[in-house]
């Protein structure tokens, strides 16, 4: 049992539970119809549905566009691969527990990926490599499989199936250090934009590893190297590390101040050497690349549960399926409504249309339904081009222009905006 020293500490502490009960991603799922699970499909595997989807969309492209802005190149590998390519990678050998059973094919064992990392190797080793090619950075949102007891499986923070944002920088040890310390900005980046606070661990050499003590310290001394520059203060998590190599990873904390596990940073100097990949250097030298494996996101499943929860689903206007809801207090406003709900479908807003029933009734469904804007519009908004709106979270109703609340919700898209209120309240 829990005892506490005085009743509010109590009273405290079961108002916790209580709302994190309420942003219980499982139940926000089903009540908003965002995803789904079904057994007798696969267990572990998700059904990303209508509004989850338009949710996921918008997080992928904008991170497709912050990797072009930094000079990855997207690529595509396949979702089944020969047992040996796991063999050589020696994910087979470490983690034979988490992937799933073989497969025969033509009187061969294929696997379904568990990891994007082998794809991503393949691709660089297709063609030779100069030292002025260096660095090449890939990057892929590819689906991998991995066995999880039936157990352990939650929703979509744990899962047999998902989407990881995988990058792989193949660069000379040289350019090591710059490379981490331009992952580590992005890292903070995208993890501020959502209004995560984190911690970052230094995860080192564990039991099972790959490599020589020489070539972990020195891919240790780099990631130390590059939070150093950053002011990026490592807590110590010993043993942590993955069996090819030493990493950093990044514990996030929600707005329930719960800590969920983030992005990762890995510095690899064995699957290189596994893989027998090369570079010719400036010396005429044939070298081994080092290779940086890095997820942000991590898996786009647990990522977007996570998010769930951290916002209880009033996602941020750049996300959020459906910001408005057009409300004609009778049907003679309905012409308007229509005009503007065209208006700002034509700015790439999604919008809800609500005109049956009393409008007490109708605000309410746009609450429960998680649209933070509500346009009502009457007759003396309709003969004056104008529109009374409700926002989430605002008790005071406000009027403006139909051109004030179209610069409103472009202002609160283009910033990524963690608010829906006007600035200027």
């Amino acid at each position: 049992g829990t005892a506490w020293w005085h009743k509010k500490d109590l009273k405290k502490y079961m108002a916790y539970l209580e709302e994190v009960q309420q942003r219980d991603h499982r139940k926000l799922g089903r009540e908003l119809n965002l995803f789904s699970l079904h057994a007798d499909y696969g267990a572990g595997l998700v059904f990303w549905h209508q509004k989850l989807g338009y949710v996921r969309r918008q997080l992928e492209q904008w991170w497709w566009d912050l990797h072009h802005q930094r000079e990855y190149w997207p690529v595509y590998t396949p979702h089944v691969a020969s047992e040996t390519v796991f063999e050589q990678s020696g994910h087979l050998e470490n983690y034979a527990d988490m992937i799933w059973a073989p497969m025969d094919v033509d009187g061969r064992p294929h696997r379904v990926k568990p990891m994007n990392c082998p794809g991503h190797v393949t691709i660089f080793n297709s063609t030779r490599h100069s030292y002025r090619d260096l660095p090449v950075r890939m990057a892929e949102l590819g689906s991998v499989y991995r066995y999880e007891p039936s157990g352990t499986l939650h929703g979509m923070l744990r899962v047999r199936g998902f989407t990881q944002d995988d990058a792989h920088i193949f660069c000379t040890p040289e350019q090591l250090a710059d490379e981490i310390v331009d992952v580590l900005k992005l890292v903070h980046l995208i993890l501020s934009t959502f209004g995560y606070s984190y911690t970052a661990y230094l995860a080192t050499r564990p039991e099972k590893y790959l490599g020589t003590n020489e070539v972990w310290e020195h891919a240790i001394e780099a990631l130390v190297a590059a939070a150093n520059r950053q002011e990026l203060k490592l807590e110590d998590d010993p043993g942590g590390g993955v069996f090819y190599g030493p990493k950093i990873d990044f514990k996030i904390k929600d707005a329930l101040g719960r800590e969920w596990q983030g992005p990762t940073v890995q510095v690899d100097f064995n699957l290189p050497e596994r893989f027998d990949l090369q570079y010719n250097d400036a010396d005429n030298e044939l070298k081994r690349p080092v290779m940086v494996h890095r997820a942000i996101f991590g898996s786009l499943e647990r990522f977007v549960g996570g998010l769930i929860e951290h916002f209880a689903a009033w996602f941020p206007l750049w996300l959020c399926p459906t910001p408005v809801a057009v409300l004609p207090i009778t049907d003679d406003q309905l012409d308007s409504a229509n005009e503007l709900r065209t208006k700002l479908m034509e700015r790439g807003f999604n919008v809800e249309l609500s005109h049956d029933g009393p409008l007490r009734k109708r605000v309410r469904d746009s609450e429960v339904n998680k649209i933070p804007y509500m346009a009502v519009i009457g007759e003396r908004e309709a003969e004056s081009g104008q529109i009374s709106l409700r926002i989430h979270g605002v008790k005071q109703q406000v009027t403006l222009t139909i051109d004030e609340f179209i610069a409103l919700l472009e202002d609160k898209r283009s910033s990524k905006s963690l608010t829906y209120t006007i600035d200027a309240e």
